[in-house]
């Protein structure tokens, strides 16, 4: 039985898919299988990625276009590993992933996820994310808060975390209801019932500029997560409660920026604003042609690898 599987989502990424796929291929760790879930590409990613597929690398059809919720979802059903993780067919690894996960996994057995830290890459630069803050005291590896410490930049993204696969048994899947932070919707519940061991390592990139990340469509076209079912989880809980206040902040702020006035008056009333800083309290009081403006200016600094925010 494989130690890892490494579940590849697929949709027309016919110019990435080979890399991604080989930066799997040269890891270090080498005890895992892959399972490439296409989700009905139209292009030639299929025919890229045929050449590269074994006993160890399946490929797994879906009979109609249904959302990476759902080929993350056929991933973890056909899993024959202990240990799932994945990585974005516009993504890549670095080559000790694995074996830094396998290492967490060794050293944090109280742990059932495990992830590491990333860098973003622009067409003109690397950058680290500032996603933690100033003064936090960091060891090379540890257990870590997840709500207390990811309350801006994620401290991992879905290409930098492994789960046991009682995560799945206890917290469920992946909401293929929702679109749109779907990530975030899976990592509260996850985090909630389970230890997190991290990495402050780099072993991942995560492409800024491939198409999927600088997308301009409206939220409002979007199925949100419904974050009023976690509230259970704040009880007595204030790192919670403050990273749903934040994850309400950044939903209602980008639900106004897109012109959904009477969502973001529904979703702003549930915030607790005792948690947010003063810049945040700001933004969300600014009418909506200027926070259009604001948007507008930190797309053009992301593409030059700048970014500010208001965490």
């Amino acid at each position: 039985m494989p130690f890892f599987t490494v579940i590849l989502p697929l949709y027309n990424k016919e110019k990435f898919v080979e890399n991604t796929l080989k930066s799997i291929l040269n890891q270090t760790f080498t005890n895992y299988e892959v399972l490439i879930v296409n989700d009905c590409s139209t292009d030639e990613s299929v025919e890229i990625i045929k050449p590269f597929l074994s006993e160890s690398i399946k490929l797994l059809e879906h009979p109609e276009n249904k959302g990476l919720s759902a080929s993350r979802n056929t991933g973890i059903k056909k899993a024959e590993a202990n240990y799932i993780t994945f990585l974005d067919a516009d993504d890549l690894w670095k080559p000790t992933f694995l074996e830094t996960i396998y290492q967490l996994i060794t050293d944090f057995p109280e742990a059932k996820i495990f992830g590491t830290n990333y860098e973003e890459v622009y067409s003109n630069k690397i950058a680290t994310p500032t996603n933690f803050p100033v003064g936090t005291a960091l060891k090379n590896s540890q257990i870590m808060d997840f709500f207390k410490y990811n309350l801006g930049q994620g401290i991992y993204n879905h290409g930098s975390v492994c789960f046991h696969k009682s995560v799945y048994e206890k917290a469920g899947l992946y909401d293929e209801t929702i679109d749109f932070s779907e990530d975030i919707d899976f990592n509260i519940r996850a985090n909630y019932y389970f230890k997190l061991a991290y990495s402050h390592t780099i072993q991942m990139q995560y492409f800024m500029e491939t198409g999927a990340q600088l997308t301009r469509s409206s939220i409002l076209k979007k199925r949100l997560p419904d974050y009023d079912k976690y509230d259970t989880f704040a009880n007595g809980n204030n790192t919670v409660a403050k990273y749903l206040a934040f994850e309400r902040y950044v939903l209602a702020k980008h639900i106004k920026t897109d012109g959904g006035y009477e969502l973001y008056k529904k979703i702003s009333s549930k915030i607790d604003y005792k948690y947010l800083n003063w810049k945040q309290k700001i933004l969300l009081k600014l009418p909506a042609f200027i926070l259009k403006l604001i948007k507008k200016y930190k797309e053009i600094l992301i593409k030059k690898g700048l970014k500010f925010t208001s965490y």
